[in-house]
């Protein structure tokens, strides 16, 4: 049986990693950052399968730092891209969803426009470090 602990760890997990997909494939042109946002989308995403899976208890002791990782590496993307470093892609310096180039926001929220970072990215990549610490907490229990 798939512990409740294990279900939200997938649930988070798919959620974050289709938006982080979905996010890398909504840009005019691929970036360095876009790429690295896919292909961490695409690892997050068979993490929250393999929770599904009697797989998951071979990743009992790293699943809960898996998560924390990965939520590491999806805030450095947005905290570089918000810092204009890195392009995710689009059409503005910076920008994961296009930016203010061709005279809109093209798909931003009204939070994150006009800025490089997405705000809903960064929002599930905190869902996800918290989703990690839990599981780290509880990998000695039997909930795991």
């Amino acid at each position: 049986m798939v512990s409740n602990t294990r279900l939200y760890g997938a649930a988070i997990a798919f959620a974050s990693g289709l938006y982080s997909l979905w996010s890398a494939s909504m840009t005019a042109r691929m970036g360095v950052g876009g790429w690295l946002m896919a292909a961490i989308g695409v690892v997050v995403l068979v993490h929250g399968a393999v929770l599904l899976t009697s797989y998951a208890s071979r990743l009992r002791s790293t699943s809960g730092p898996l998560m924390i990782g990965y939520a590491a590496v999806m805030l450095l993307l947005q905290a570089l891209s918000g810092a204009g470093m890195t392009t995710m892609g689009g059409s503005g310096p910076g920008s994961m969803n296009g930016g203010m180039a061709d005279g809109g926001m093209m798909g931003e929220s009204a939070i994150s426009a006009g800025m490089g970072w997405d705000a809903g990215m960064v929002f599930l990549a905190l869902l996800m470090l918290v989703s990690g610490v839990i599981m780290t907490r509880e990998r000695d229990s039997t909930e795991m």
